[in-house]
């Protein structure tokens, strides 16, 4: 007996796929592999697969279920900011995108959540529903509506864990959320009380921590619970109600010197620095590149790739955090074709006032955000390999990110 062997990817097997662009299409794609493979992880019901898609603002998505019966939604996951969010009883929505619309009404397990309730920050009376309003650096980039309650579903190794979650049910969304920075919701991993990382957290379902692993090829996974291992490099976070960091040293063929804050957020797609320290990076990296400059594009320092063009001689990147850890950037550039030729640009734009190491800059590493001990964690990492933590859990406002920066956008 002879069977045909084929690829995930492979045309003859994608023929069977769910319709492209439905979040159905996008989970398959993430989907290469649905084990924890970890002690004591809780993460989503559909796996812990992540996936980054170019045409929705490079940002990194996982499928997400909610409500009973349960409706999936493909979600930005973004350690920048706090409140969950899906569509729900849109007046302005993303149009165009076969995606879900969460629907109160639909779900048995629906709650509203009122006025009185602690995590109504918003001033309203009474058993009213709690309205919310979140703006975004991304210029006129929001979400508004109200806040509710609904199971999310997740799991931990093969057992079904159904938590009950606060989220916003986003009736409003503008700028950015209109045209291609997660049009089916966005999943706030901040550090405030009404993140999901803080709620699960109380309710015991996880330690205070969790991981994001970001593949050269796009994909990932999101562990929550997570610790991390004893061999990762770590820095501590500035005393800040966000992921923030400090940096030392930069290293682009020689040292700057230099000390700065910056948010680790994984809602922006590419990095973004302040002067001086912008000029110097970018200009130091000028220095040592031996392609030619072409300032036409997007960023500002981009290059022509040659004929013989050789990764090894592209500048590479590297950051001192605080307490000695070293940080290489892995993808420090970004490959643009325009016509027949090629270009690689130096993915990092020019702030006025926030320094932010982006996505772009987390591409190979596992980050581990340990909110228990305050500490940011990474390793070099395959984030389809085994490995088991050797740290096991021992249970099982908003601070605006910029939202997928990329280029003309």
């Amino acid at each position: 007996f002879t069977f045909e062997m084929h690829h995930g990817f492979s045309e003859p097997v994608k023929k069977w796929w769910p319709v492209k662009g439905t979040i159905d299409y996008y989970s398959a794609l993430a989907d290469r592999d649905r084990l924890l493979r970890g002690r004591r992880r809780i993460t989503f019901s559909d796996g812990n697969s992540t996936l980054l898609i170019s045409s929705l603002g490079f940002l990194h998505y996982a499928a997400v279920s909610l409500g009973t019966p349960s409706k999936k939604f493909l979600v930005a996951l973004d350690t920048g900011s706090d409140l969950f969010w899906v569509p729900c009883d849109c007046s302005s929505c993303a149009p165009d995108y076969e995606l879900s619309i969460y629907d109160p009404k639909e779900s048995l397990t629906s709650k509203k959540i009122t006025c009185d309730n602690t995590l109504c920050r918003n001033r309203c009376l009474g058993t009213s529903n709690c309205p919310y309003a979140v703006s975004y650096i991304s210029t006129d980039t929001s979400t508004s509506g109200v806040l509710v309650e609904d199971v999310l579903h997740l799991i931990t190794e093969d057992e079904v864990v159904d938590a009950w979650i606060t989220f916003g049910c986003g009736q409003v969304q503008t700028g950015a959320f209109l045209k291609h920075a997660a049009p089916n919701g966005l999943f706030g991993l901040g550090r405030e009380k009404i993140s999901v990382p803080s709620l699960l957290s109380q309710i015991g379902l996880a330690a205070d921590s969790f991981s994001m692993c970001f593949g050269r090829d796009g994909f990932g996974r999101i562990s929550f619970g997570d610790k991390g291992s004893s061999d990762q490099d770590e820095t501590p976070f500035s005393i800040s109600p966000t992921y923030n960091i400090t940096i030392t040293q930069i290293r682009v063929g020689s040292n700057i010197d230099t000390q700065f804050s910056a948010l680790f957020d994984s809602g922006t797609s590419f990095t973004y620095m302040v002067d001086p320290v912008y000029t110097q990076l970018s200009e130091s990296f000028n220095l040592h590149t031996q392609d030619i400059r072409d300032a036409r594009l997007p960023f500002e320092y981009c290059y022509r790739m040659s004929s013989d063009a050789n990764s090894s001689l592209i500048p590479s990147v590297s950051l001192s955090m605080n307490g000695g850890g070293q940080f290489l950037v892995y993808d420090p550039i970004i490959i643009i074709s325009s016509r027949d030729e090629l270009y690689y640009c130096l993915a990092i734009l020019k702030s006025t006032d926030l320094n932010i190491i982006g996505q772009n800059f987390m591409t190979g590493y596992k980050i581990v955000f340990d909110r228990e001990k305050l500490v940011l964690g990474w390793k070099k990492f395959d984030c389809y390999n085994i490995e088991e933590s050797d740290s096991m859990p021992v249970n099982l406002g908003n601070s605006p990110p910029g939202i997928a920066a990329g280029p003309g956008s």
